[in-house]
């Protein structure tokens, strides 16, 4: 059985909500990806610079360190937008649920307007839509849809990590 799950995607798919919503489900530890981020991470986010690779190492780390140490299972929020960074997380981690809240690009600009007090700002949207790679057939994962609520989220990935 999966003992990690990362809720991934771009600035506003949900990652926060619905990490937080199925490690207290699970009876797991959540672990807030933003707060993994190096400060210059945030200043050059803030600034509305995109991360490059280099920026993004250290926060992978981070990452897969609190799921790789976290007692009983843990669930993070995290982007993990492309295959090498899921594979750096699974490198550190090993077996990694990865779900991906589905949602349209005018629905994901609209929740980034309506946010306050969030150091990614919504212009840097469209460079995180263009670095996304949707997990592949070889990935573990599982796209839920995003706009429906969250509990029907949890419902289709508790369900998904039912025995067969």
């Amino acid at each position: 059985m999966v003992r990690a799950i990362v809720v991934m995607g771009v600035a506003g798919c949900g990652k926060s909500t619905l990490a937080a919503a199925l490690a207290e489900a699970l009876g797991w530890t959540f672990i807030e990806g933003d707060r993994c981020h190096p400060p210059a991470n945030v200043a050059k986010m803030a600034a509305c610079i995109a991360l490059d690779d280099a920026d993004r190492a250290p926060f992978l780390a981070a990452v897969g360190d609190a799921l790789a140490g976290a007692p009983g299972g843990a669930v993070a929020s995290c982007s993990a937008l492309r295959r090498r960074y899921r594979d750096a997380l699974r490198a550190r981690v090993g077996e990694i649920l990865f779900v991906l809240p589905v949602v349209p690009p005018g629905i994901l600009a609209a929740r980034l307007a309506a946010r306050r007090d969030h150091f990614m700002p919504g212009a840097l949207l469209e460079s995180q839509l263009a670095a996304l790679e949707p997990p592949e057939e070889d990935e573990r994962a599982l796209l839920v849809d995003g706009e429906a609520p969250v509990a029907a989220q949890l419902a289709a990935i508790c369900a998904a990590l039912a025995p067969a």
